[in-house]
């Protein structure tokens, strides 16, 4: 065995995976982790107000595998995207201190992990010191087999499935509770200088669809996340355009552009600093002009 694999056996792996109503998912997911070739140190099954038998399947596992850990967490039913799921993990990640972890992953309750999932993972982190952010990427069921999803960019690490150096996780604060919070966390990464990393070929399987669970009613969010992060119009427009354009629905960008305006009215608290905004206009500027002249 190579000095590299011992040295990451050392790393300490604190997952924590807010649930609502995933009875149908979350035994697949525990499976999926507990089967690891590189062990977690600890699980953190945030039951979030579930009405299934979500807590039950939960419960059940931890009598089997001691670093599996029920919490209870009051909230809302209504899935509103980016700020319940927030909430979960922090409720969560208040049950831990965090400083006694290397790594803190942030998982959902519905993906099937490849058994060498973690030890992948684990061995960039330790490869790559300014490594802040590292996953693989989401694939989603389709005709008899599994193709990645194509909601984003392959440099763009999905919610569902973050994994974070500590030390970068609490330089950015931990997660914002707001939709974007999974771009935030990364240009927030970005900014104090860690590398968000994905490993091409390490495919995690997404059992449910991606915003199926979402509220009608949060359909202006994502463009309120735009004016948080600082966009500007004209950014705005064109990432609600390509948004559109991936998830096949027109009506979405007079959506974000009507989210947008109504965050400025009402003047939101803005969630990075001039400075940060700076640096996310610039980056994502930079992102469309290569695309252009590449």
């Amino acid at each position: 065995m190579s000095a590299l694999r011992l040295k990451t056996k050392c790393m300490r792996i604190a997952i924590i995976i807010p649930a609502h109503n995933e009875a149908s998912f979350i035994r697949k997911t525990l499976y999926s982790l507990v089967t690891q070739s590189l062990k977690p140190t600890c699980i953190v099954v945030v039951n979030d107000n579930s009405s299934d038998g979500t807590a039950q399947i939960v419960q059940e596992l931890a009598g089997s595998y001691d670093f599996i850990k029920l919490h209870n967490h009051e909230s809302s039913a209504v899935n509103i995207p980016g700020s319940k799921v927030v909430r979960a993990f922090n409720a969560g990640l208040n049950t831990l201190n965090v400083s006694n972890y290397d790594l803190v992953c942030k998982f959902d309750a519905d993906l099937i992990f490849p058994l060498d999932y973690l030890e992948q993972i684990t061995a960039v982190f330790e490869r790559r010191p300014r490594a802040g952010i590292v996953a693989g990427h989401c694939t989603i069921e389709q005709d008899g087999s599994w193709s990645l999803e194509k909601l984003t960019n392959k440099d763009h690490v999905r919610g569902a499935l973050k994994a974070y150096r500590t030390a970068c996780f609490e330089q950015i604060s931990g997660l914002k509770t707001s939709i974007g919070w999974d771009t935030m966390d990364e240009m927030l990464a970005r900014y104090h200088n860690w590398e968000v990393v994905t490993i091409a070929g390490l495919h995690v399987k997404h059992l449910k669809p991606t915003g199926a669970s979402y509220n009608p009613s949060a359909r202006y969010l994502q463009g309120e996340a735009f004016y948080k992060m600082r966009y500007g119009w004209l950014l705005t427009a064109i990432t609600a355009a390509k948004m559109a354009w991936n998830k096949k629905d027109i009506r979405l960008v007079s959506d974000y552009l009507k989210g947008y305006k109504l965050a400025q009215k009402k003047n939101l608290e803005q969630l990075v600093t001039v400075s940060q905004g700076r640096f996310i206009r610039a980056y994502r500027w930079n992102g469309i002009k290569s695309k252009l002249f590449s």
